[in-house]
């Protein structure tokens, strides 16, 4: 089947019944289906719009239209043919004014909100709207193009810096510079991971004190009285990179924080939120020491810490992104302590495919950790980082699960040795 635009569409029959609140997610990665099942079982009908024919949720879907999403002209007829409810921008290549266009018509509502979907695209202003517009706690920064930018921020704000590519995948490029010969191998290692059709750009920052990185999800939604925030407890993170260039995230839910560094993360997350506008949930990145929270980043849409969710709350990040996006009730109640590990492909490796050719066997061997539960991904094209697996475990603490995730995880890795 072919839209008026061109796309090529692809639908599945509906049952005979009342018409459904039609949603078109732009960008239809794995990480997604979880979103997608929760939408669908609220009732709606979901539409998955990408740049290729074969996307992980084109099994899953109502329907699939297939256009580029960084083309105005293509994305925006696209929405005009399928006259969507809401429209959720999944990916952060979207041609933001198609977007615009969308809004404009007075029938679509956008998530996050277009203000979102234009800095969730854009890192650099998204810090200098939390640090000059908002006036939130950062770690002191500096945006440079070049390497004699860069050593001229490190001969005047000097060491320890940190220094990292605008974009490009995760934990790749990133480097501390200590003395004046770190300058020119942290700006060639930035460079080389950041994205190839941009121009480089790295962000530099003072290296501060922190106990902990902590991600606070937060979901904005309709209320009686208007917008409401409700926030989940926080979870901790850290990444462990090993000798072979495989890279292992493990979250954690609650992560402990004082009761004036938490009341500090809330204040931080709800003002960025409502900076950003639209609904749905976020995801704001805190570094942490002792009471002092300072703002590092956000995520517009469920990631990966919301995975975690999936054991750990009673509605998950991404069922309470389906009820943000649909203006429903919500609760961020927890029902467990939980821990996971998320396991990265190796830097530059292949595919990422599984080489045990008993998987199963391995994964029921992961299995007989008490209260766990893994998931393999699947792929649909190369990237220097590709989820691989994730390990997660409950527990009647988070002592407790972190050490059943990590033995999960040890498990489960042998599918990619």
């Amino acid at each position: 089947m072919t839209s008026e635009a061109g796309e090529i569409v692809t639908e599945r029959l509906a049952a005979d019944g009342p018409s459904r609140t039609r949603v078109a997610l732009l960008g239809s990665g794995d990480l997604s289906r979880e979103l997608v099942r929760a939408l669908q079982r609220l009732g709606a009908e979901v539409i998955a719009v990408d740049r290729y024919a074969d996307a992980p949720l084109h099994g899953v879907v109502d329907r699939t239209v297939v256009v580029d999403l960084g083309d105005n002209d293509e994305l925006a007829a696209a929405i005009r043919w399928l006259q969507p409810k809401y429209v959720v921008a999944g990916s952060e290549v979207v041609a933001t004014d198609a977007l615009t266009a969308a809004v404009d018509t007075g029938f679509t509502q956008l998530v996050p909100g277009i203000r979102g979907a234009r800095l969730a695209a854009d890192p650099e202003l998204m810090r200098r709207l939390a640090s000059e517009e908002l006036g939130l706690p950062t770690a002191p920064f500096w945006f440079v193009g070049s390497v004699e930018e860069l050593r001229a921020v490190a001969e005047q704000a000097g060491y320890p810096m940190s220094v990292k590519p605008v974009g490009g995948a995760l934990g790749e490029g990133r480097s501390v510079m200590v003395r004046d010969s770190d300058i020119e191998p942290a700006w060639q290692r930035a460079v080389a991971a950041c994205a190839p059709d941009i121009p480089p750009r790295v962000l530099a920052e003072t290296v501060v004190e922190v106990d902990s990185e902590v991600i606070l999800l937060a979901v904005l939604r309709d209320g009686h009285d208007g917008p409401a925030l409700d926030f989940c407890a926080p979870i901790g993170h850290r990444s462990i990179e090993e000798p072979n260039g495989q890279l292992t995230v493990e979250f954690w839910q609650p992560h402990p924080m004082s009761s004036v560094a938490l009341d500090a993360a809330k204040s931080i997350t709800a003002r960025v939120a409502r900076a950003l506008g639209g609904r749905g949930l976020f995801g704001v990145e805190l570094l942490v020491h002792g009471d002092e929270v300072y703002f590092g980043g956000v995520t517009v849409r469920p990631y990966d810490a919301a995975l975690l969710t999936l054991r750990t709350q009673r509605l998950s990040g991404f069922e309470l992104q389906a009820r943000g996006i649909l203006g429903m009730a919500t609760d961020t109640i927890m029902v467990s302590p939980g821990a996971a590990r998320l396991i990265y492909s190796r830097r530059g490796a292949g595919t990422g495919a599984v080489t045990t050719s008993d998987s199963v066997a391995v994964v029921a061997d992961a299995l007989s950790v008490t209260e766990s539960d893994v998931v393999v991904f699947g792929h649909h094209e190369g990237h220097p980082r590709r989820r691989l697996g994730l390990a997660l475990a409950t527990g009647p603490d988070v002592a407790v699960a972190r050490d059943r995730a990590a033995r999960v995880a040890t498990v489960l890795g042998t599918l990619w040795p």
